[in-house]
């Protein structure tokens, strides 16, 4: 089956799960962030016009914008909090990743890396106890590049019932006990899991902080911001007066608006099937409304508000022989293909519909890009590894 007769099948999915969360009186909001890097056959250092790309970005209706990330030739495409549906967020991210390439090429930047490692990618060392100091002794640092899925959900009155509720406990749980098994959707390539192992492998711990396994809390790498970001940061912090020398007099603080679940375990890459990763996330809020919803359940046992405890995630997309593949574990859950199957049952079942088994046949989807071998996924021989 075709990557379009994929998303064509994941856009009736989604409007699907948005008419459902509708009929409860609610709307998902959904937001990516995409990182990525450039490299030139000639310069070393690039210089990227950001305002020009994000002006292009603007006319081509996508709510979002590129912005410069932390290593040297790396960006991120940042979505905007717009009031976009999960559906035109899916829509975005899939375009600025078809449109980037053409972008970067306006600008003479040969190559657009939207990869889960850029192996070399920068040549720095920080210095001991520093989180932005670099000392003179560079080695080369493998980029890891994420994508991010920001989740939050609010009533018919507009109110984010992440912030006012314990809905948000509840989705950061249901979120923690469904990555192991679907790890596939959003690290759907080779290089996603070899990005896992990039800290301790080659002796990066102290310059990379890429999540490595499945946490919960505030700093975790499914992480429920309130008040406080992952590096304890105040968030929802408007400045509204600032004095000559733009320095902030007056702020105010609305956390309430910007709280959220943040799933920061994907990989970047071309592989990433948006439409898919949405459907991921609604499944998940709509399970999340139904525990929290469900007045037999007054004493919801969360432990990833505040534990510290951690699940490793699968080591390799396909089976080795310690464990199961990410491959293998998707294909013999049942959760994503039976939550979505019942969910078109619900919404087809009163127009004497029949349903179309819409679950299994995104699954089945999924599961054929790789066992038709439409992404060759290989072991690369590498000379760069320090």
């Amino acid at each position: 089956m075709s990557k379009q007769s994929l998303d064509t099948l994941g856009i009736t999915a989604i409007e699907f799960l948005q008419s459902y969360l509708t009929s409860l009186g609610l709307s998902a909001h959904i937001h990516f962030e995409l990182e990525g890097c450039v490299r030139n056959k000639t310069q070393q250092t690039i210089a990227i016009n950001f305002a020009k790309i994000n002006k292009k970005i603007a006319e081509h209706d996508i709510e979002g914008q590129l912005v410069p990330e932390y290593w040297r030739n790396q960006w991120e495409y940042v979505s905007l909090f717009a009031g976009q549906s999960p559906l035109k967020e899916a829509h975005n991210l899939t375009n600025v990743i078809k449109l980037l390439p053409s972008l970067f090429k306006q600008q003479n930047i040969d190559e657009v890396l939207i990869k889960p490692v850029v192996w070399s990618g920068d040549q720095a060392q920080l210095l001991l106890g520093s989180k932005n100091i670099f000392q003179g002794l560079n080695k080369s640092i493998h980029i890891p590049n994420a994508i991010q899925t920001n989740i939050s959900v609010s009533d018919d009155q507009g109110n984010n019932l992440i912030a006012d509720s314990r809905l948000g406990e509840c989705l950061q749980q249901c979120l923690m006990n469904t990555s192991y098994a679907c790890a596939l959707l959003f690290l759907p390539e080779h290089d996603a899991y070899e990005r896992l192992t990039l800290k301790n492998k080659y002796g990066l711990n102290d310059e990379l902080c890429s999540p490595t396994d499945i946490s919960g809390g505030h700093q975790g790498s499914i992480a429920l911001y309130r008040r406080y970001g992952k590096h304890n940061q105040v968030l929802g912090e408007d400045v509204l007066i600032v004095n000559h020398l733009n320095e902030p007099l007056v702020k105010q603080v609305n956390w309430q608006k910007t709280a959220r679940i943040e799933h920061r375990l994907g990989a970047s890459s071309l592989h990433y099937n948006a439409y898919v990763n949405v459907i991921f996330a609604l499944l998940n809020v709509v399970d999340a409304v139904k525990v929290f919803r469900d007045k037999s359940n007054k004493e919801l046992s969360v432990t990833s508000s505040s534990s510290p405890l951690s699940t490793p995630l699968p080591s390799s997309l396909f089976d080795d022989k310690e464990a199961l593949g990410a491959y293998s574990l998707f294909e013999q859950d049942n959760w994503f293909e039976q939550s979505l199957n019942q969910i078109e049952y619900v919404m087809v079942a009163p127009n004497n519909s029949q349903p179309l088994g819409i679950g299994s046949k995104i699954k089945r989807a999924i599961l054929n890009k790789y066992h038709n071998k439409k992404i060759v996924l290989t072991t690369s021989t590498r000379t760069d590894f320090d």
